[in-house]
């Protein structure tokens, strides 16, 4: 990653959620912090901003924790929020919560303890997020709008489709011409046309205990998927979107271009949403 952003000049880093494992963290004074994050992710390159969601391994710890500006003094890089936007001028990324829309995971936690404050009721929580998300869209100007969040929209890996997100998050993404979506979950690499929009769908969640060895096919159009480790690299202007898969090496493997639909006069129309706290 520190090869890569040198030679793309990075200006900032996107996490994907779970962002430590098994479970979070314990609070703000817990060493896994560096230990996982700092002393981690020391090349040069990557000394920007890291912009973070929240995964499900986060919300079993003490999910407030990450969002603590505590954090923020012992690592200045590290930007958690639960639901967010990063207004990059050609493009805006949106950062959706995604956790909470997994009914399973109120319902049935098995073991595992999840962290809802300030998250409970679910559907008051999924009202406003969807809500404030709406707006802010509808209200971006940029070329170019990516939705970010931890789970899998589309995916052929192990936890497959969320239906949670297809039935309440999706039509939000598509009202407003959502060009791209990035998500990480399923521990693997994947590109994902899909079949019912413009909105193509990326999977990386790569960094760890990858090589699942799953993989079942769908309706959609899978572009591109790799079962093993590895990251990802997205440059932009205002005419084109790159994308690029990598392996553990920097070894690229893939790479998807796509002109920008409102530059050819087919975007759909709309667009960006308030910070959320």
């Amino acid at each position: 990653m520190g090869r890569v952003g040198e030679q793309l000049s990075i200006d900032f880093v996107i996490s994907t959620g779970d962002n430590f494992y098994e479970n979070g963290l314990t609070g703000t004074d817990d060493e896994a912090f560096e230990q996982s994050f700092t002393d981690i992710y020391t090349a040069k390159s990557l000394q920007k901003p890291w912009y973070l969601v929240l995964g499900n391994h986060d919300y079993r710890g003490d999910a407030l924790a990450q969002l603590s500006p505590v954090l923020r003094k012992i690592d200045s890089r590290f930007i958690c929020i639960k639901s967010f936007v990063v207004n990059a001028e050609i493009v805006e990324f949106f950062f959706v919560d995604t956790t909470p829309f997994q009914l399973k995971y109120w319902t049935h936690p098995k073991d595992d303890h999840y962290d809802w404050r300030g998250v409970a009721p679910r559907e008051n929580y999924i009202n406003n997020l969807l809500k404030d998300l709406d707006g802010a869209m509808k209200t971006s100007t940029a070329a170019w709008k990516v939705a970010v969040g931890h789970h899998t929209m589309r995916s052929v890996s192990d936890h497959g489709d969320t239906k949670e997100l297809l039935q309440l998050l999706l039509p939000v993404l598509q009202a407003n011409g959502v060009d791209f979506y990035i998500n990480g979950h399923d521990h693997c690499l994947e590109h994902i046309s899909s079949r019912d929009s413009p909105i193509q769908y990326f999977t990386s969640g790569g960094g760890s205990k990858a090589w699942r060895g799953v993989q079942n096919p769908t309706e959609d159009d899978l572009k591109f998927f790799y079962d093993g480790q590895g990251f990802m690299s997205l440059q932009l202007d205002r005419s084109q979107a790159k994308f690029t898969f990598y392996d553990v090496d920097g070894k690229a493997l893939y790479s998807y271009t796509r002109s920008s639909l409102m530059e050819t006069g087919h975007h759909l129309q709309a667009s960006g949403y308030v910070n959320e706290e």
